[in-house]
């Protein structure tokens, strides 16, 4: 993979512990970073996709009233009992 360039990086120690469990399992240094900052992208690209998802359907009058439909009927069930 070519490399776009260098950076320098400054490690707290939590990082640093991190950085040293990953070299454990026998990574270098540069795999880990980057190995890291690609999985931490996805994550991130993971959490605003689940966020756009959950805006959606907040949006969705008809998914909306099926959800209070269900709500009304659960309770309805609950005040059987």
């Amino acid at each position: 993979m070519p490399v776009a360039g260098a950076i320098s990086v400054r490690l707290d120690e939590e990082a640093l512990r991190a950085l040293r469990q990953l070299e454990a399992g026998g990574l270098t240094q540069s795999e880990a970073i980057r190995s890291s900052l690609v999985h931490e992208a996805a994550r991130m690209r993971a959490r605003q996709a689940l966020a756009a998802e959950v805006a959606a359907l907040e949006a969705d009058e008809a998914d909306q009233a099926e959800m209070r439909a269900v709500a009304s009927l659960m309770e309805q069930f609950r005040a059987t009992e």
